[in-house]
């Protein structure tokens, strides 16, 4: 196996960041076919900090904050949030989310994930789930990480309520996705009749 000269290295590994900021070290050294020591030292030499310092600078520089419920009430870290427009947030999956047997991840975590986004996306002081059609896709195992993505579809129809939906990933997997309704206590005068058509 050929290694790549260092500068080539250096260059994939930005890249490879800058595509996906929610990529492991673990992942880089899969992919690059170097050791863990050598990721952590390009990082180093590139000024790129690890995952978790990452996630913390995307979490302070979230473009709105939530309004809807106490931070602490989401499920997972919210990373980006445009209110009623879309939202990110990543929930690492642990021993505590598990069936102890089979180290799968119990389905209300990951509900419970998309549904506070849903909630979390909407710019209102109040906001609760009406309905919620799910679906789980696969089964997401210890260790493994869900980011979820939450877009408000339509603002419009009836008052006071909003269509989002959620689609959670493991890397580039779908795992579950989910479309909700939600209440909200007032339509923002600007609200009526506005569509989203944001992609997944």
């Amino acid at each position: 196996m050929v290694r790549l000269p260092k500068k080539e290295r250096h260059q994939q590994l930005m890249k490879m960041i800058e595509d996906n900021p929610f990529i492991t070290d673990q992942d880089l050294t899969r992919m690059l076919r170097v050791s863990i020591q050598t990721i952590r030292l390009d990082r180093m030499e590139l000024g790129i900090p690890e995952l978790r310092e990452r996630l913390k600078l995307m979490a302070e520089q979230s473009y709105d904050q939530v309004r809807s419920l106490p931070l602490d009430e989401v499920i997972g870290d919210i990373i980006d949030l445009q209110l009623d427009r879309s939202g990110i947030s990543i929930f690492e999956i642990r021993q505590e989310h598990v069936f102890s047997r089979t180290k799968i991840a119990r389905g209300h975590h990951l509900f419970a994930q998309a549904n506070s986004l849903a909630v979390a996306v909407i710019d209102d002081e109040i906001a609760l789930t009406a309905t919620a059609d799910i679906r789980f896709v696969r089964q997401v195992k210890l260790g493994e990480k869900c980011i979820a993505k939450a877009y408000v579809r339509s603002i419009s129809g009836e008052r006071h309520k909003a269509k989002v939906e959620v689609f959670s990933y493991v890397g580039e997997e779908l795992v579950f996705q989910g479309h909700f309704i939600i209440f909200r206590s007032k339509t923002e005068s600007g609200g009526e009749g506005v569509e989203h058509e944001d992609s997944h």
